[in-house]
């Protein structure tokens, strides 16, 4: 025996599944309407797992975690600053872009106010500018990291020779018994 429901029909389980397949079918559309105006987000994590015990007891803000502490000893202490200052600006630099080109998107669909032929794109590209700036400037941030290092090996060149050659042990000459 069929028991009846509310809108007249005898399945209650068979009106459930239409009704969220209309469900779907309404989200699908609204999907579809926006067409290429709708951008998914893109996250990119930098995770720099290294001095973590040192980092614990430190307290130091989340900003600062993605560089080591400016310790600079040694010039491999100074290579590995530069090193994760230009990794860590380049990743930055690449969300930025992607953060900008996304709210150019995405204010690129607000209809002009005064209904001006592509004003809605001038605006959003006027807002979106200086976001791109931005990751210029980031990316910059990422060049100038890596030539930090590189004249700091130039200037320091001296001084960085005679630590190598007093750590290098003499080079023995070796007895080559194939050769006779």
């Amino acid at each position: 025996m069929a028991t009846s429901t509310r809108n007249g029909g005898t399945d209650g389980a068979a009106n459930k599944g239409n009704k969220f397949a209309s469900a779907g079918a309404a989200a699908g559309g609204f999907v579809g309407a926006l067409g290429g105006s709708f951008v998914p987000p893109i996250n990119v994590t930098v995770n720099n797992n290294k001095n973590v015990a040192s980092r614990a007891g430190g307290g130091r803000s989340h900003a600062e975690s993605l560089l080591p502490a400016p310790e600079f000893t040694s010039p491999a202490q100074v290579r590995h600053y530069c090193n994760t200052l230009r990794a860590a600006a380049v990743t930055l630099s690449i969300e930025v872009a992607m953060g900008a080109e996304i709210l150019k998107s995405v204010l690129a669909a607000v209809p002009d106010p005064e209904g001006r032929a592509f004003g809605s794109r001038v605006r959003a590209a006027k807002v979106a500018r200086k976001m791109q700036r931005s990751a210029d400037a980031l990316r910059d941030a990422a060049k100038n990291a890596a030539a930090c290092y590189s004249v700091f090996q130039q200037e320091y060149e001296e001084e960085i020779n005679r630590v190598r050659h007093r750590a290098r042990r003499p080079q023995q000459p070796v007895m080559n018994w194939a050769q006779q």
